[in-house]
């Protein structure tokens, strides 16, 4: 059942007992945190407040800002009935969302709008035509996280151009442009694209930056890049090409994938620091895993994507398929890589496709295209794809933040376990057991970091006249718990979270409380 976001007094508390990681990359130190009507209202030594307020003991763990998710695709978690509970588990507290190009708005032809997000997200009953629509909601169904909006390029084209591989008009661009506007002015914090999905792959850099010019030299262009794999370099200088015209460039999941292109990382950041240098803002997301996961349609060639899902569905029906496939992908398929996550049937999950065409006696890439015409193109697959020491190197860069990439909740099957893994295992994995970061360090690229990058008011660090978003977590244990087989389970050593000064986890469980907000960015 849903809560209404609003119910339940802010009281005034005191915590005591825990080490303060305040989120600005400060050593851990010892202190006390007062809470009043859900701001921070004083930060100080032990025994130096007055002690007559309710406290909440948290020796043993320690306190730092609410997590931020610098990439999240839980745009539909209001519109769900049941409580998407994957991400404050977390301690996450606030969520980027519209990222990769897909935003639930605008709507200016429903039927074709409801088939390119039912690539991405489960079915939800599109009433809303603008942002301000949408917003208005999703606000009232509530939030269990706060959520920072983002206005997907691939549905403004849809909006403009349908599903097509053609140029938008001068007409077409034009309006393009002004829902853009509108979004922004609706409270939206950046434009973002997903240039290998239709159809915003066949956008060119100019429509791109067309686009970015309605941000005014001070915005945030946010792009999972045209290519994370031979051509990343490439897509590299694109994207800050386009974030230069909008002010800022924000690289999603950074990554390279591809065994011919492991050891790339080196260049690619080369090529960002240069970037900094010359005065241009730009920082990155990661997640902490060597996987990825999208749709499975993202394997096939680009003109089987060009238009409807039933043209794809023809070209993979068509007797010639298989051969024409077989040419086009060559040796890039890997079906040992391929795992089928989700699918609309919830057949075959769990698996790969070498692990398929093993069991159904046929070949990896007839598997593929079973799967696809039997599911009517509603697969996510998990693609293993990168390599530990270029993620690695990623992650220990300053300009690194964390984004969990998750795709939304409400499709079941076996998600991609950085859904309910990722702050934990940056915690955990890569801070304690690896020490790739250090403790106050891996904590300010989930907090601080993103906040000061995306805008986000008064969130990220821990001092006087913050809001109080806040998570207590045990530093010994905290760890993700999922794997790729059983990827929906809570981490461990999280027990306690509160949003606005509002307990929302405590002992590790969600209280049942819709207390967060869609955010506006800061002026």
């Amino acid at each position: 059942m849903r809560a209404n976001s609003q119910e339940g007094p802010r009281m005034t508390e005191l915590l005591t007992g825990a080490r303060l990681a305040d989120g600005t990359g400060a050593p851990l130190r010892d202190a006390e945190v007062l809470l009043d009507r859900g701001r921070i209202t004083a930060v100080e030594p032990p025994g130096t407040l007055p002690q007559h307020h309710p406290r909440r003991d948290l020796t043993g763990l320690v306190l730092a800002p609410g997590f931020i998710d610098a990439h999240s695709h839980a745009d539909n978690a209001p519109l769900l009935t049941e409580h998407d509970t994957t991400k404050i588990l977390q301690g996450v507290t606030t969520e980027v969302v519209g990222n990769c190009g897909f935003s639930l708005a605008p709507n200016t032809r429903t039927d074709v709008l409801d088939g390119f997000l039912r690539r991405l997200f489960p079915p939800v009953e599109i009433t809303w035509s603008g942002f301000a629509e949408l917003f208005t909601a999703t606000d009232s169904a509530g939030h269990v996280t706060n959520h920072c909006p983002l206005i997907g390029h691939g549905t403004l084209r849809v909006a403009a151009t349908g599903m097509t591989d053609a140029a938008p008009s001068t007409e077409g661009l034009r309006h393009m442009r002004a829902m853009l506007e509108e979004g922004m002015s609706a409270g939206a914090f950046g434009l973002s694209t997903g240039l290998i999905y239709p159809p915003a792959m066949f956008a060119t850099t100019g429509e791109l930056t067309a686009l970015a010019e309605v941000l005014g030299g001070d915005g945030l262009y946010a792009t999972h890049m045209r290519d994370e794999g031979d051509h990343l370099l490439e897509a590299i200088d694109e994207a800050l090409h386009i974030g230069r015209v909008a002010g800022r460039t924000h690289l999603s999941h950074l990554k390279v994938t591809g065994p011919r292109n492991w050891g790339t990382m080196p260049a690619a950041l080369d090529r960002i620091h240069l970037a900094r240098q010359s005065g241009h803002d730009v920082l990155q997301d990661v997640y902490p895993y060597t996987a990825s996961s999208t749709t499975l349609t993202s394997v096939l060639p680009t003109d089987y994507l060009t238009g409807s899902s039933e043209h794809t569905l023809a070209r993979l029906t068509a007797t010639v398929a298989h051969d024409e496939l077989a040419a086009a992908l060559g040796e890039n398929l890997h079906p040992d890589r391929i795992l089928i996550a989700t699918t609309a049937s919830h057949r075959r999950e769990g698996r790969t496709l070498a692990e398929l065409a093993a069991a159904e006696d046929t070949d990896p890439l007839q598997v593929l295209i079973d799967v696809l015409v039997d599911e009517d193109l509603r697969v996510a697959m998990i693609h293993f794809s990168m390599h530990e020491d270029d993620l690695e190197l990623a992650l220990r860069d300053a300009g690194t933040m964390i984004g969990s990439d998750g795709l939304p909740p409400g499709s079941g099957g076996r998600p991609h376990p950085r859904m309910t893994g990722t702050f934990p295992r940056v915690l955990g994995r890569y801070a304690r057991e690896r020490g790739v970061l250090d403790l106050p360090d891996a904590i300010r690229r989930m907090t601080s970091l993103p906040a000061e990058a995306f805008g986000i008011p008064d969130r990220g660090v821990i001092a006087p006249g913050r809001i109080a978003d806040l998570v207590a977590f045990d530093p010994d244990i905290v760890i993700d718990v999922g794997d790729y087989q059983d990827p929906v389970r809570p981490p461990a050593g999280i027990p306690w979270v509160c949003l606005a000064g509002r307990t929302v986890v405590d002992a590790g469980e969600f209280l049942g409380t819709r207390a967060g907000q869609r955010l506006n960015p800061r002026t």
